[in-house]
């Protein structure tokens, strides 16, 4: 490198983008912090508030709250108001920091890059040797963060759009199917699709114990335990036959013989059963991959998707950017000859299939 001519204009640029994702990091533990301590819903419709004010309404030390209210207004979180020395919520940053029942509340997601920090030792070692490592064994807050991360969006969406993009499925739902929910990790599509469809009766199955376990209380708060049940099994090991509809929701991508999962879900199957598979929206050559998304989605793949298909044999290790090409292609080698996008968002493409 001494004998390449260096652009230092373009070294400084370089450097300012790197300390922008270091403050990024930085930026996250104060989004955990806000929201566990209720900061950021006591900011929330009370229009400007001193760091007092504000430490009196959330219960916290004054002096801890002024640093953090300093380091979200220079993030542009919240707007200072010099002359006053006060602090503001804007209602459109409180639909994402603060409303827990927003499609767009994005505070649960900082738990998984907190997950992937505390696996790192793990990690070094799965990319030195090739070997996985297994979803059950990352961080807690890992499981915790992605199934509070994707619940408010399959709140917003499953029921009132994705369904109803597919063929024939909602007045099959409402006459009285029975579902499987592949993957089902806490149980949130499993029981949001009950509630929906009372008639309908609804199978969660994953392979993590943990999220079973969360589950059956999530189905139990909700009170549709009855028509609900959760299996800790594989995604082969179900029983088969009599499923009028199986779901993968972005879970396919972690298991490590996708196929194999698929071509149980075309067994287990009515003849006219569908297959709902939601996945991560990603273009099928890696340039067009080059952004936001795609950073997010490749880092949490090498980590936790990745891994744990390893972990699993990894018969055909698709990753978190797999792609729609790469996606129908396991589809139609498990069996489903009909496959189409219903629906898509700029995270996930909504995928049906048939035999």
């Amino acid at each position: 490198m001494e004998t390449m001519e260096v652009d230092e204009t373009a070294v400084e640029a370089f450097v300012m983008r790197a300390l922008d994702d270091i403050a990024a990091g930085y930026l996250g533990v104060m989004v955990s912090i806000g929201t566990r301590l209720g900061l950021y819903q006591s900011l929330a419709g009370a229009g400007p508030l001193s760091s007092q004010e504000l430490a009196d309404r959330a219960g916290c030390a004054e002096r801890y709250v002024r640093d953090w209210l300093h380091s979200q207004a220079a993030a542009g979180y919240l707007t200072y108001h010099a002359t006053s020395g006060t602090f503001e919520l804007p209602v459109e940053h409180a639909i994402v920091l603060a409303d827990d029942s927003s499609a767009v509340y994005l505070p649960p997601a900082w738990n998984v890059p907190a997950a992937m920090w505390a696996g790192e030792s793990k990690a070094l070692h799965a990319f030195r040797t090739g070997e996985g490592v297994a979803w059950g064994d990352h961080d807690p807050r890992l499981a915790h963060g992605t199934a509070a991360f994707y619940r408010n969006g399959y709140r917003a969406s499953l029921v009132s759009e994705w369904l109803p993009a597919l063929d024939g499925v909602v007045p099959a739902l409402e006459r009285g199917i029975t579902v499987a929910d592949i993957g089902a990790g806490h149980g949130y599509s499993t029981v949001l699709m009950a509630e929906a469809f009372p008639n309908s009766r609804f199978l969660g199955v994953d392979a993590h114990a943990p999220s079973i376990a969360e589950a059956r209380r999530n189905a139990l708060e909700a009170g549709v335990e009855e028509r609900v049940s959760f299996e800790h099994v594989r995604a082969t090991e179900y029983s088969p036959g009599g499923y009028g509809l199986i779901c993968f929701f972005d879970s396919l991508h972690d298991m490590g013989d996708p196929v194999a999962a698929l071509r149980h879900a075309a067994e287990a199957l009515d003849p006219d059963g569908t297959l709902l598979l939601v996945e991560p929206h990603a273009a099928d050559r890696v340039e067009d991959n080059l952004t936001t998304v795609g950073q997010l989605y490749y880092s949490a793949s090498s980590m936790i998707c990745t891994a744990h298909a390893i972990a699993e044999g990894g018969e055909a290790v698709l990753g978190a950017q797999a792609g729609f090409a790469r996606t129908r292609d396991v589809l139609h080698r498990a069996g489903f000859s009909r496959v189409r996008v219903a629906a898509e968002t700029p995270f996930n493409f909504i995928i049906e299939a048939r035999q």
